[in-house]
């Protein structure tokens, strides 16, 4: 279910996460706390992806998690491929150095993902020239099943008594809600307004419970 790439990529993203959960603490005094934001943050990044990954098969195709990355502009046209930035790896911790205060708020949406169809599965199912490309309704849903698991994780522990797991699935999912570049709320957005509304308005009343 996940190429090596994608191990490195995932494991990278929650480590960053931890980190940076754990900066206005001495990591080597609590060693123990850093680890359990480890297996915190670990719980809410795998619980969005494999929902996203379940769901796909469940379409027919299949993704593979990457780093946001952001295309620069080359200096000269007559380039072919101009230089990506890895937003996805910056941007939390320009954003944790302005949210410095807040220790678990900073800029959670680092990952995006290319989807493709299983074409030999979906031909059986649907007929070869019925389904050789995903729309983006179903690239949405796929989105919005990774967003909705993190919902359903940030209520069962706040039920639970677990309020810093709550809290970082309500903040995960506000991220990536929005719906910019190749972020899953734009995805969402382009397949369903609907569902994009909907999803983003219980985001918004679960950010509005945490202050």
């Amino acid at each position: 279910m996940f190429n090596k790439k994608e191990i490195f990529l995932v494991s990278l993203t929650i480590i960053i996460f931890a980190f940076l959960m754990n900066l206005s603490s001495s990591l080597i005094e609590n060693w123990q706390t850093f680890l359990f934001s480890i297996i915190t943050v670990a719980i809410v990044i795998l619980g969005n992806i494999f929902a996203k990954k379940i769901t796909a098969y469940r379409l027919d195709s299949e993704i593979e998690m990457q780093l946001w990355e952001t295309g620069k502009y080359p200096l000269f046209p007559q380039r072919k491929s101009p230089k990506s930035f890895p937003m996805g790896a910056v941007l939390p911790i320009i954003s944790k150095i302005i949210f410095f205060p807040f220790n678990t708020f900073f800029w959670m949406a680092s990952m995006v993902f290319d989807v493709r169809p299983r074409i030999f599965r979906g031909a059986k199912r649907h007929g070869l020239y019925t389904f050789s490309e995903m729309t983006e309704y179903h690239i949405g849903l796929i989105a919005a099943s990774g967003i909705a698991i993190n919902l359903i994780f940030s209520i069962i522990g706040y039920f639970l008594g677990f309020p810093l797991f709550s809290r970082l699935n309500i903040y995960f999912a506000f991220f990536n809600i929005i719906p910019l570049s190749e972020l899953d709320g734009n995805k969402i957005f382009f397949g369903s307004k609907l569902l994009w509304s909907f999803l983003a308005s219980l985001i918004l009343i679960g950010m509005l419970s945490q202050f």
